[in-house]
Formats: structure tokens, C-alpha cells, sequence
């Protein structure tokens, strides 16, 4: 078999997050499958004539069964092309790689892994929180609030790491910080929700645990919860090539971003 599939990550938005194999690979690419987070930007990169194919969610839909990507993948493989997968993020983190690589190696496919910036540890750092931060934080862990039930998330174990990320949380926000209340964790603990973090509607919220169960602030998605003691850490702007311009609005400040769009920064709730 000719072909090979390079399972790709694209890191959280911005082109200039991506790794230089990354570039590269996409620049060499005969097809691309691609997913919803992938920015305009990146897309742009691949060549001119190559397939492109989008197999990502919209609204909660699946464009295509996993089952269906999984035989794309080897099909177009399998006819010589050198295929990229290419996920928002990191192929591995919350992003099905892992059964994608087995699928293909089980069947003789040559596979490459290209790990991506994720937006776990990227999103936070954007608005200067740190993960870990001694004397505060030593330890972390990373959960999706689309796992909210008992058989796929400990959340007593949760409540109890300095720091907890959880992605893909905007529209469950409230139940994740009813889940940490109910397993014990302090309501006055710091919260920080990011949205479209590295994006044109890039935005962060400051808030306290009770008060995202009880109130929870309006955040649009794709978006991340950041629970524990370094939420408080926040920068009132984003860390990320921001220059402040004239007139914020009450209570948030309004910085351009890289591609010169304005994009907010945190309000305080």
C-alpha cells in the first residue's frame, strides 16, 4: 500500500500555532478530512486541487459515522494518497485518534501521529492562567462535560485536583459545577470560562463555582470551564499579540487579535 494518513493536530485556532510537521505535512497533503474547529486559515494551507472533506460535528450532528471516517480514511489510503486527519487541538485529547490509529494499523495502513497545541492548556494560558503554579496548584486533570455521568467521570476525584479544565462545556457549564458542589468541592472556589479561545469571539468570565450552578454567565461554543485556586490568576486581556484599543465596554475590554478583528477579554461576574 502507497499511502498513508497522518493523523494531525491543529491546534486551537490560529495558524501560527500550528507545529512546522504540521505545515508541512498539510502542504504535501492529496486529501484532508477535517474537522468543525478547524479554522478558514488552516484549511487554507492545503494545496490547491487537493480533496477536501468535512467529517466534523455541526450543531451536535455528526456529518459522518466514525465507522464511515474510519473507511474513508483507508480507502483513500489505500488508492496511494498520502491523507491527512486533521482535528481541532490534538489528535489524542477528547478527539477519537487513538480508534482511528487502530482501525488503520489493523488493516496494514502506514499511520503518523502530529500532535497538536490543545486547547486544555492553551485556552487557559491565552488569559495567563497556568495550569500548575507553585504553592497553588501541583496537580491537574482534564475531563468533557459530554461525559457527565457516573460511568465515565469520578467527579469526587475531580473535585479534589487543584486544577480541573473541562472542555466542550458551554451548554452543560451549569451541571459540571452542580457535579463539583455535589462531590464536595468549595463554591467559592475561582472559575474561568473561555470562549473560542485564539478566535474572533475570543472571551473569558470570571466567576465563582456556586455562582455558575446558581447564574450561570452567557458563553457561546466552543468553550472551556478552568476550576481551582489559578482561575483567579486571570489577565484582564488576552496574552496572545493583544494591543488594547479605545472604548471597552463596561466591566470587559476589547483587544484586537491577531488577524486585526476585535475580540473581547474577561468580564467579572
Amino acid at each position: 500500500m502507497g499511502g498513508k494518513v497522518y493523523l494531525v493536530g491543529a491546534g486551537p485556532g490560529d495558524p501560527d500555532l500550528l507545529t512546522l510537521r504540521a505545515y508541512r505535512v498539510l502542504r504535501e497533503a492529496d486529501a484532508v478530512l477535517y474537522d468543525a474547529l478547524v479554522s478558514e486559515e488552516v484549511l487554507n494551507l492545503v494545496p490547491e486541487g487537493a480533496l477536501k472533506v468535512f467529517v466534523g460535528k455541526r450543531k451536535g450532528r455528526q456529518s459522518l459515522p466514525q465507522e464511515e471516517i474510519n473507511r474513508l480514511l483507508y480507502e483513500l489510503a489505500a488508492g496511494g494518497l498520502k491523507v491527512v486527519r486533521l482535528k481541532g487541538g490534538d489528535p489524542f485529547v477528547f478527539g477519537r485518534g487513538g480508534e482511528e490509529l487502530l482501525y488503520l494499523t489493523e488493516r496494514g495502513v502506514e499511520v503518523e501521529v502530529v500532535p497538536g497545541v490543545s486547547s486544555y492548556h492553551s485556552a487557559p494560558a491565552l488569559f495567563g492562567v497556568p495550569l500548575t503554579h507553585r504553592g497553588v496548584a501541583s496537580t491537574f486533570a482534564v475531563a468533557t462535560a459530554h461525559c457527565l455521568g457516573g460511568e465515565c467521570a469520578d467527579w469526587e476525584a475531580l473535585a479534589r485536583v487543584d486544577t480541573l479544565v473541562v472542555l466542550m462545556a458551554a451548554s452543560r457549564r451549569r451541571e459540571v459545577a452542580r457535579r463539583l458542589l455535589e462531590a464536595g468541592k468549595d463554591p467559592k472556589t475561582p472559575v474561568l470560562l473561555v470562549s473560542d479561545a485564539y478566535g474572533a469571539r475570543q472571551r473569558a468570565v470570571r466567576t465563582t463555582l456556586g455562582e455558575l450552578a446558581q447564574n450561570p454567565p452567557p458563553i457561546e461554543p466552543p468553550a472551556l470551564i478552568v476550576v481551582g485556586e489559578v482561575a483567579a490568576m486571570a489577565s484582564e486581556v488576552p496574552l496572545w499579540s493583544a494591543v488594547s484599543t479605545k472604548g471597552p465596554q463596561k466591566g470587559q475590554k476589547e483587544v484586537p487579535n491577531r488577524r486585526g478583528q476585535k475580540v473581547k477579554g474577561i468580564s467579572n461576574r
